[in-house]
C-alpha cells in the first residue's frame, strides 16, 4: 500500500538548533527514550515550525516560534500547549502533550513537545495513490463538520479553559480589530474595503454563543487514519484558538473552502481538496452544522462575507510586508491580485444578500 503520509525534509539552516541540547533536556522531562533523535522537519504552515523528533522506538513532534520571533503574543507556546493539554479529556483528538520548555537557552527559543499522530494530512490536492469514491468524500465532510460541532459542545469551564475568553462582544471585537489591521497593511493598489468594513459593522449581530473555536479549522489541520481515511483521528495547529462565536469558526473555514464549479481564479488560491467530487458546497457544509446544532433563523451572509474578509486581510498583511520590501520572498509578489479578487467575492456576497 502507498504510503500517504507527510513526509519531512532536512532542516532548513535558518531554523537549525542545538540538537543534543534538546535531547538531553527532553530525557530529563520524558520518560523511556533512548538514543540519538534523527531531526527532520515539515515544511507546511507559515507560522510556528513543526519538527519531526525520530527517535529509534518513538517519533515525537516539537513546535516553535520562528527564529528571531520575539513577540510572545503571537506565537504564545505556553497557550497552544495549555489548550491541547487541558482539553484532551473532553475532545479526544489533540495530540498528546509530553513537554513543554520555556528555557530559551536550550534552542534558542520556547518550545513544546507532543506525540506524533500517525495519519494522513490533506493538502490542495488529495496524496498521490489516494482515491475518494464520491460517497466517501461525503462521509470526510460529514466527519469533519461533526468534529468542529464535538469542539462547539465543549464546556470551557469543565476544562478550566475560561480564562481564554474576554466575555461578551466577541462579533463586535473581531470586526474592529480585523478592519483596523486592514487599514494598517492597505497599499495602493489593493481596494480600500471601507464599504465592506461599514456593512460589517452595520450588519454584525450579536454573538451567537461562548465556545472553544479553532480559529483555523481546514483539512491541512486535521490528521485522517491511514487505515481508514474517511475517520479524523487528529486536529493540529492550536495557535489561535480560544473563546468566541462558533458561527464565526464556521465562516473563517468556509473562506478557504473551493468547491468544482469555482472560478478559475479561486481555484488557484485553493489549499485543501474540497473540489473532488462527492464533497460538500459551502452551503451544504452550513446546512449540516445549523442542523446538528439545531440553530434556525441564521444570518449566514454576515459569517460569509466577515470570513472572506478576515483572509483578505491576512493576505494583505503578507503583501504589504514584501510591498515595503520587508521579504523578498517572490512567492508574495502578486498576493495584492487576490486582495482585489476578494473585495469582488465580498461585494457580490453583499449585493446578493440585499437583493
Amino acid at each position: 500500500m502507498t504510503d500517504l503520509r507527510d513526509k519531512p525534509k532536512d532542516l532548513r539552516d535558518e531554523d537549525a538548533f542545538d540538537a543534543a541540547a534538546l535531547n538531553a533536556w527532553l530525557k530529563s522531562e520524558v520518560d523511556g527514550l533512548g538514543g540519538e533523535p534523527e531531526v527532520k522537519q515539515f515544511s507546511g504552515g507559515a507560522s510556528n515550525l513543526t519538527y519531526l523528533l525520530r527517535y529509534p522506538d518513538r517519533e515525537l513532534i516539537m513546535r516553535r516560534p520562528p527564529a528571531g520571533q520575539k513577540a510572545k503574543s503571537a506565537h504564545d507556546m505556553g497557550r497552544e500547549y495549555r489548550v491541547q493539554k487541558h482539553l484532551a479529556p473532553a475532545f479526544p483528538y489533540v495530540p498528546k502533550m509530553l513537554a513543554h520548555c520555556l528555557d530559551e537557552t536550550v534552542i534558542g527559543s520556547e518550545f513544546y513537545v507532543m506525540e506524533k499522530l500517525d495519519g494522513i494530512i490533506l493538502r490542495k490536492n488529495l496524496p498521490r495513490g489516494m482515491d475518494l469514491a464520491p460517497t466517501e468524500a461525503r462521509s470526510l465532510c460529514e466527519s469533519m463538520v461533526d468534529r468542529l460541532v464535538d469542539l462547539h459542545q465543549v464546556d470551557p469551564k469543565a476544562v478550566d479553559l475560561a480564562s481564554l475568553g474576554r466575555g461578551t462582544g466577541y462579533v463586535q471585537r473581531q470586526v474592529e480589530g480585523w478592519s483596523k489591521r486592514f487599514r494598517a497593511a492597505k497599499t495602493w493598489n489593493v481596494p480600500g474595503y471601507e464599504n465592506v468594513m461599514s456593512w460589517l459593522a452595520e450588519r454584525q449581530p450579536a454573538d451567537s454563543g461562548a465556545c472553544l473555536i479553532h480559529n483555523d479549522y481546514r483539512f491541512d489541520n486535521l490528521v485522517l487514519a491511514a487505515d481508514d481515511p474517511q475517520r479524523i483521528i487528529g486536529v493540529l495547529d492550536w495557535e489561535m484558538a480560544t473563546i468566541g462565536d462558533p458561527l464565526m469558526d464556521l465562516g473563517g473555514a468556509l473562506a478557504y473552502w473551493t468547491e468544482a464549479n469555482d472560478d478559475r481564479f479561486l481555484q488557484s488560491l485553493r489549499r485543501q481538496p474540497t473540489h473532488v467530487p462527492g464533497m460538500f458546497t459551502r452551503q451544504e457544509v452550513v446546512e449540516y452544522y445549523l442542523d446538528k446544532q439545531g440553530l434556525t433563523n441564521v444570518d449566514w451572509a454576515f459569517y460569509e462575507v466577515f470570513g472572506m474578509f478576515r483572509v483578505a486581510v491576512i493576505l494583505q498583511q503578507i503583501y504589504y510586508r514584501y510591498h515595503h520590501k520587508q521579504t523578498t520572498n517572490p512567492a508574495f509578489k502578486n498576493w495584492w491580485i487576490a486582495s482585489n479578487y476578494l473585495y469582488w467575492r465580498c461585494r457580490s456576497a453583499i449585493k446578493k444578500a440585499r437583493d
